[in-house]
């Protein structure tokens, strides 16, 4: 079966203009825990909505379509896997990874490869549909070539594979609270995870100790 990542590139990216204030609810959470300085990438990231607003310099992919809409906006890309990074150790100040960890093969392998491309002390947001939501049985349920093979993940499993991969979990928010299609204007991001069914999750690096973390 073809990548519809490849395919039907421009319409994945037509989503943005027709749920604008979905869009920009997103963008705003983020914008609370992106680090001010730093060079970060965004992983699986796409068409470049999101590093292209939040002043990422760099991201990964594997859809070249995708990419080139990301290279359009400015964003400088890489092709390859979340779960096997082509960067050395230590070299990102943060990393996004923004709704694609469902389309992941190995999400917990990708959050393992995010941190040990990190610098100490580095950042890892990580933007995701909550699985239990009412946006999250909508996409689990729907024939969208987009979300055939996707794996949504529940607020209590990602804290836990985020933790589990070697990170501390410091700020939590959630937004959109109603059908992104009829929203009328863009949300103010929640603290905490009772929000809205779109959540982040802001981590830090957790210190190595004598080989283990």
């Amino acid at each position: 079966m073809k990548n519809p990542f490849n395919t039907f590139a421009q319409r994945y990216d037509s989503w943005f203009d027709r749920n604008k204030s979905a869009y920009l609810s997103e963008l705003y959470a983020f914008k609370k825990v992106i680090p001010e300085k730093g060079t970060g990438i965004e992983i699986g990231v796409g068409t470049g909505r999101f590093a292209a607003e939040l002043g990422i310099k760099f991201g990964l992919d594997v859809s070249g379509p995708m990419m080139k809409l990301a290279q359009e906006r400015g964003v400088l890309c890489i092709k390859g896997k979340a779960e096997n990074l082509p960067f050395l150790d230590y070299t990102f100040d943060y990393v996004l990874i923004t709704t694609s960890i469902c389309f992941f093969k190995y999400p917990e392998k990708a959050l393992k490869e995010a941190n040990r491309v990190l610098k100490k002390h580095g950042r890892l947001i990580i933007g995701f549909v909550e699985k239990n939501s009412f946006l999250g049985k909508k996409y689990k349920s729907k024939k969208s070539p987009f979300y055939k093979k996707a794996r949504f993940f529940s607020k209590n499993e990602m804290k836990k594979m985020v933790t589990s991969a070697g990170f501390k979990i410091i700020r939590q928010l959630s937004t959109i609270n109603c059908e992104p299609s009829q929203m009328q204007k863009p949300q103010k991001p929640v603290k905490g995870l009772n929000g809205g069914a779109f959540i982040v999750l802001s981590a830090i690096k957790k210190a190595v100790k004598n080989g283990k973390i």
